[in-house]
């Protein structure tokens, strides 16, 4: 509320204001509905006649619980909560100042890595400054200590690969509830990850491809490459035909019914990478490419270096009408880093190729069929 009176009580005045406030207040008066409360209410009357009313500072102060988006209409990083039957979930939604402004904006959903969190997320990879320069709203779900020890996501359980099961049910729901609360094109939904949640938003595009319009995975394994800790690891250092799981893409047949095309993936993996072994970013690729074969795809290689001297390797598979479906970049000499990010953040390489910029420009050329 405005606070022109309060701005222009003298020093002495608004203490003594503030000293019968608090005494309502420790008293039970301020809003009770008791007997006293007119007794209240009369003083606080007088009080405002008098130009001495002023708004409780701890409103102003209140530091915001983790609670649905539902009132949130304000711009910035906010904390919220999300809960099903799976369980419960903090996430981040970053709303850029021109929110503002009229129309549906996309949606990027960002899945940290092991040991990181959404603030350390969102630092690392500068996602949220790209939000302000294309206006889309970022949404950062946070993996409990309590699920993972790490701050990992789950992706090598059975029970976490799996539509409307575990962590992706955490993940869409978290989705599909921010999407509700603020103006989101449905068709411009994505989800992106580094490691752990690279491997998560793999099994997010192929559990709900109704939701999720583009993949991004860096550093990530393919679906379905583990089932428990130990085939994670062997996975994770030697690849997922190491495992005995076959490289190319085969859902369980109750996912493969939700199926009905590929969901576009851009994969950026450095090949000096030794804690996830860079034959799992071709896997990744591999299997959306097998899904995507009907479509006659059209190849094209480029070679680049960055002006910080990274030379890289970017392979497009696109459709018969140029669309590309498939972007796998390999980044020579790079580690388990997300490239391009900034050193304010965990596991980044700043020296490029800018895996965020180049995730937003594949995102923003995807779009699902239908309305929004």
């Amino acid at each position: 509320m405005p606070r022109k009176a309060a701005a222009a009580t003298p020093a002495s005045t608004s203490g003594i204001t503030e000293t019968i406030q608090r005494a309502l207040t420790s008293a039970g008066l301020h809003s009770s509905s008791g007997p006293l409360s007119g007794v209240a209410r009369t003083i606080e009357k007088a009080l405002s006649a008098a130009g001495l009313h002023q708004a409780p500072r701890v409103e102003e102060a209140r530091t915001e619980s983790p609670e649905s988006p539902a009132s949130k209409s304000r711009i910035g990083f906010i904390t919220c909560e999300y809960r099903n039957e799976a369980g419960v979930r903090t996430y981040k939604v970053y709303v850029p100042e021109n929110y503002a402004g009229p129309g549906e904006v996309p949606m990027v959903v960002m899945l940290h890595g092991c040991t990181q969190s959404p603030d350390d997320f969102a630092a690392g990879t500068k996602m949220n400054e790209l939000a302000e320069q294309h206006g889309f709203l970022v949404v950062y779900p946070a993996q409990a200590s309590n699920a993972n020890g790490s701050k990992c996501w789950n992706w090598f359980r059975a029970e976490d690969q799996r539509r409307d099961r575990g962590e992706p049910s955490l993940i869409a729901g978290i989705t599909r509830e921010v999407a509700a609360q603020y103006r989101i094109d449905q068709r411009r939904i994505y989800v992106a990850g580094l490691s752990a949640g690279a491997a998560m938003a793999v099994i997010l595009g192929v559990a709900y491809p109704e939701l999720y319009a583009a993949v991004g995975a860096h550093s990530g394994l393919p679906y379905a490459s583990a089932h428990d800790v130990t085939s994670a690891f062997s996975a994770m250092k030697s690849g997922p035909t190491q495992v005995g799981i076959p490289v190319r893409f085969a859902p369980p047949r109750a996912i493969r019914a939700e199926v009905t095309h590929s969901v576009p993936t851009i994969v950026f993996h450095g090949d000096a990478d030794t804690t996830v072994t860079p034959s799992n970013g071709a896997a990744i690729v591999e299997a959306m490419v097998a899904v995507a074969d009907q479509q006659n795809l059209r190849v094209s290689k480029q070679e680049g270096t960055t002006s910080s001297g990274r030379t890289y390797e970017r392979t497009v598979y696109a459709n018969a009408t140029g669309d590309a479906i498939v972007e796998h970049w390999v980044l020579h000499g790079a580690g388990h880093a997300w490239s391009g990010g900034s050193s304010s953040g965990s596991y980044t390489e700043p020296e490029g190729p800018d895996a965020s910029a180049e995730m937003v420009r594949f995102f923003y050329a995807q779009k699902r069929p239908g309305t929004s």
